[in-house]
Formats: structure tokens, C-alpha cells, sequence
């Protein structure tokens, strides 16, 4: 979140969007979204099972597991984030996500990469949007080969969140189902070309 700081003082509001994402909706609908003096907005799933993100060293630890204490803490992924750049400058937030990454460096107390930290600080604090605003985990897992296709209800945004990239899927030629859905915004492909 380094980016923050290159934005000029009078930016008061941004959407960060992950490079894996179509958008086929208008973004301007996300943009207006009413983040109720929360510093953040994404879509948030509670059904997840949020303790897989953290290390067994994490939830016996009684000092970092209570970092959740009264809170009620939820999934949420970070490649679609509306943020109050003047909340977040305000409040530290940067210096709070490092400081996590910075226990992260002398004790293993969370697993893969950048999400954990934003939950630690983040989970149960933010305000939840659409989950329309994030039809994630479309990259499935190229190592085992599974593909994940479209979740139920209405769609604004595509994310190959996971292993799997629909890029490196179609110059392979085994592409999964929505993958279709990437290629006619693939710059580096023709739009002639078809799939075999």
C-alpha cells in the first residue's frame, strides 16, 4: 500500500482493483458506494472459514489471537477495496498492515502473502458491498487443474483471484469454462484467434 503516499492531498477516495479483473459493470456504481464513515468497502464473506488464513503459532498465542476481540471478523479479498484515502492516512493504516508484516518477519503467524495482514487490521471493520462487486476465485488452481465457475446472482466483476490465470490458460490451450469471458480484453491476443 506504499502507492498511498504517490497520491496527491487532494485524492480523497480510491478503488483498487487487482490486474486479474474485467469489470462489466459500471464502475461507477463502486464508486458511490456509501462507506458509512468506514475507512474501507469490499464484499465480505463470512461463511469462509477464517482461521485456515493464520498459522496454529497465531491462535495459540493468546496476545495475537485477541486481536479480534469484539470484533466480528470476515473474509474479505483485497484485489476489490474502495478506500477513504484521508481515513486511512488519518488512522495509520499502512503503519498498522507493515507492523503485522513486521511480526510476520520474526514469527510465522500467517499464510499467503498480503490478505492476512489487511484482515488483522481490517476484518469486521470494514463495510461490506455486493458480493456482485467480486465473483472471485475464478483462477482456480492450475497446479491440480480445477476450475471454479460463476457464482450464482448478478455479476459487475471478474476475478481470477487464485493459481490459475486465464492468460496462461488460453497460451496453453487448456482453458477453463469462464476463461471465454478474458479473452476478449487479452491485449496480447488477437480477438480473431479461437479456441481449440
Amino acid at each position: 500500500m506504499r502507492t498511498l503516499l504517490l497520491l496527491a492531498g487532494y485524492v480523497k477516495r480510491v478503488i483498487y482493483l487487482d490486474s486479474d479483473i474485467v469489470v462489466v459493470d459500471d464502475i461507477a456504481k463502486l464508486w458511490e458506494v456509501d462507506l458509512e464513515g468506514k475507512v474501507l468497502a469490499a464484499p465480505e464473506y463470512c461463511q469462509a472459514n477464517f482461521m485456515v488464513y493464520f498459522t496454529d503459532l497465531f491462535w495459540n498465542d493468546k496476545e495475537l489471537n485477541r486481536t479480534f476481540e469484539g470484533r466480528k471478523p470476515c473474509y474479505f479479498n483485497t484485489g476489490v477495496m474502495v478506500m477513504d484515502v484521508e481515513k486511512w492516512r488519518e488512522g495509520k493504516y499502512r503503519e498498522k498492515v507493515e507492523a503485522w508484516m513486521v511480526v510476520q518477519k520474526h514469527k510465522r503467524i500467517y499464510h499467503l502473502g498480503s490478505l492476512p495482514p489487511f484482515l488483522l487490521v481490517l476484518a469486521g471493520e470494514l463495510k461490506s458491498v455486493n458480493h456482485r462487486w467480486n465473483q472471485h476465485g475464478l483462477g482456480g488452481d492450475n497446479l491440480e487443474g480445477r476450475c471454479r465457475s460463476l457464482h450464482p446472482g448478478p455479476i459487475s466483476l471478474l476475478h481470477w483471484s487464485g493459481k490459475g490465470k486465464p492468460w496462461l490458460r488460453l497460451d496453453s490451450r487448456r482453458p477453463c469454462s469462464v476463461d471465454h469471458l478474458w479473452k476478449p480484453y487479452d491485449l496480447y491476443r488477437p480477438n480473431t484467434d479461437v479456441l481449440e
